[in-house]
């Protein structure tokens, strides 16, 4: 299965308030009054009065986004970050290969980042999204990391997590789904690594 994701994540109520009178802002919620706000161009086109850039090579370490995050777009982000972190983050995923990005704002500047990843075969913990999650405040608990800990894997896709947001879900909701996942991964992780698609965003 494929995995693509372009969001903001940050606390709900700095999301919700930076962007109550967006037309096209959707929050979905995560755990730990965190949320995800899908980045599309439309949103980029009623940020910033432009059509948004996208890169047509391929991420990289020198250009680790595959949406150009142009000064409009950076400089409200940052702006942004004055009520608390936010992040900027970027992964995807078919067949077994991908690359994960990330950057975080604080205080109205960038405070780490931007981080990106093509192979994923560090610590977890080091992994771009985890870190930035790290940065935002994300609390450890039962789950494998950051990403699932917050329920970044129960939409695979922005259009999933649209949905998700206008339903008006809680990552709470998908706690079955959830719990069939991360059994999943155990059983992957007992097993010998082999040839294929991978059952989550990223991991071996």
């Amino acid at each position: 299965m494929s995995y693509q994701l372009s969001a903001v994540v940050a606390d709900v109520e700095l999301l919700r308030e930076q962007t109550a009178n967006l037309d096209h802002a959707v929050l979905a919620a995560l755990r730990q009054d965190f949320a995800l706000l899908p980045v599309t161009p439309q949103l980029v086109t009623e940020l910033t009065g432009e059509l948004p850039d996208f890169c047509t090579d391929e991420p990289s370490a020198a250009q680790p986004f595959q949406l150009v995050l142009s000064s409009l777009v950076s400089e409200m982000l940052a702006g942004w970050s004055r009520q608390g972190p936010v992040a900027y983050l970027e992964a995807e995923f078919a067949g077994g290969l991908g690359h994960q990005s990330a950057v975080v704002w604080l205080g109205g500047a960038i405070s780490w980042g931007p981080c990106f990843d093509g192979t994923l075969d560090g610590p977890r913990a080091q992994w771009p999204i985890n870190a930035a999650l790290a940065r935002l405040g994300a609390e450890p608990g039962p789950w494998i990391d950051p990403f699932a800990e917050l329920g970044l894997h129960l939409e695979r896709a922005t259009a999933g997590w649209l949905a998700h947001g206008r339903r008006g879900l809680s990552a709470d909701y998908w706690d079955d789904l959830a719990e069939e996942w991360e059994l999943r991964q155990s059983e992957q992780h007992q097993q010998p690594p082999r040839p294929g698609p991978v059952g989550d965003w990223g991991s071996a």
